[in-house]
């Protein structure tokens, strides 16, 4: 999905946010009990017919956090599934000025995934033309654990705003069965320049209600 931080979801079509879902990392009310402690975000159980472990933890994103998220977006098979990426992703200054930019948006909430204690990735939520989108990034050393679905789910008891869309390149299947999974539907398609594919391409747009 596409742009924020670095890829997924952004505002204008300039990509700066990267949106990416699935595990590239891009329900209304969920019936789970929310536990908040040292400014994270975790679900506990028991919880029945969707059960989400607490090794998911959200937290805000601190300076440490960064230079994580910076090899994230260099490794490029990641940046090539999520489409939607910075112009150039190995520019470290633009990388910064992206970064200090969206942390300073008090309308974009932002939160570092952990997966067990780890920095596995980031999530948020942004405006786009005036619509609330989700976006998120996953490293790709943590693909193939179940955290993009379990951070999306945290992510949506904290962020209430409904409709709220998001984004995937029509070909990022993980991402769209991700959304899919967590009460999205598909409710459109658009096309849009791919930074990492150097290529217009289709995308699909989905609104969780």
């Amino acid at each position: 999905m596409r742009r924020l931080g670095l890829p997924p979801a952004s505002v204008a079509k300039d990509h700066s946010l990267p949106l990416t879902l699935g595990d590239v990392m891009c329900a209304s009310c969920f019936p789970w009990l929310l536990e908040c402690g040292r400014g994270g975000f975790s679900l506990r159980s028991p919880m029945k017919e969707h059960d989400v472990p607490s090794r998911i933890q959200l937290r805000d994103v601190s300076d440490d956090d960064l230079p994580t998220f910076f090899e994230h977006q260099l490794d490029q098979v990641a940046t090539r599934m999520a489409a939607f990426t910075a112009k150039d992703p190995a520019d470290r200054d633009a990388f910064a000025a992206h970064w200090a930019r969206i942390r300073g948006d008090d309308t974009i909430t932002i939160r570092t995934i952990l997966f067990e204690g780890r920095v596995a990735g980031h999530i948020a939520k942004f405006e786009r033309c005036g619509d609330p989108e989700v976006t998120y990034w996953i490293g790709r050393e943590f693909w193939g654990k179940g955290i993009a679905a379990e951070a999306l789910a945290v992510f949506l008891v904290e962020v209430k705003v409904r409709p709220l869309y998001a984004r995937a390149a029509k070909d990022n299947v993980a991402s769209i069965r991700v959304l899919e999974k967590r009460g999205f539907m598909v409710c459109g398609q658009d096309r849009d320049f791919a930074n990492a594919r150097g290529e217009e391409i289709e995308e699909v747009v989905l609104k969780l209600v």
